[in-house]
């Protein structure tokens, strides 16, 4: 039985980025590594239906019933520890991580962020306001990074990067759809793999 390394998916909404990887896994595209865990920092987010329709065990760590940043880490570690995780994918995931946090998973947390950074990145750009942000300065190019996590947000050690075309008459959930399916969907699994090869061949 081949040694893959073990996955930890954090999620916030619905999870289509895990989706990707689960889809990648099912082609034989994610060959060093598989998703062992799920958490959701918030109650009744998709991607929890997603993880147990794939028989992949989930769990919630509400960050407000937890009581603040260091109850809810303290918790996150524990279940990432209990679960023995190698690497930590984070895809839509909201929660910022702290230094102490990250720290303790150098080069091990990866996120993937819709545009090309260090194009529209940073503490307050996520979903929507992302690409909100990419039309109401005109680009005609914006994309998706994979990225290591560090405590800046956003400013880890780039890993992937694939550019998409905005095209006239792009909304923000247009232009939102099309970075997922051409670079996000593409280039996460990509690079889980790569990293899980690295871990695995250490």
């Amino acid at each position: 039985m081949k040694k893959k390394a073990r996955i930890a998916v954090l999620v916030s909404g619905g999870g289509t980025n895990l989706q990707a990887i689960l889809d990648a896994a099912g082609r034989g595209e994610l060959s060093d590594g598989e998703v062992t865990l799920v958490i959701s920092d918030r109650a009744g987010a998709y991607a929890l239906e997603r993880a147990t329709m794939a028989g992949i065990p989930s769990v919630e760590i509400n960050k407000k019933a937890c009581g603040g940043q260091k109850a809810f880490e303290a918790k996150l570690l524990a279940a990432l520890e209990e679960n023995r995780t190698d690497l930590i994918v984070l895809a839509g995931f909201l929660s910022i991580l702290t230094e102490d946090f990250t720290a303790r998973y150098p080069r091990r947390i990866i996120n993937v962020h819709p545009s090309l950074i260090p194009s529209f990145c940073g503490a307050g750009y996520y979903g929507l306001k992302v690409h909100e942000a990419a039309l109401g300065r005109g680009v005609k190019v914006t994309g998706a990074t994979v990225h290591f996590v560090n405590e800046i947000p956003d400013g880890g050690e780039i890993i992937a990067q694939k550019a998409v075309r905005i095209e006239p008459g792009d909304t923000p959930e247009i232009l939102q759809r099309r970075v997922m399916e051409q670079a996000e969907w593409v280039i996460l699994p990509q690079s889980v793999e790569k990293i899980c090869k690295e871990i695995i061949n250490g």
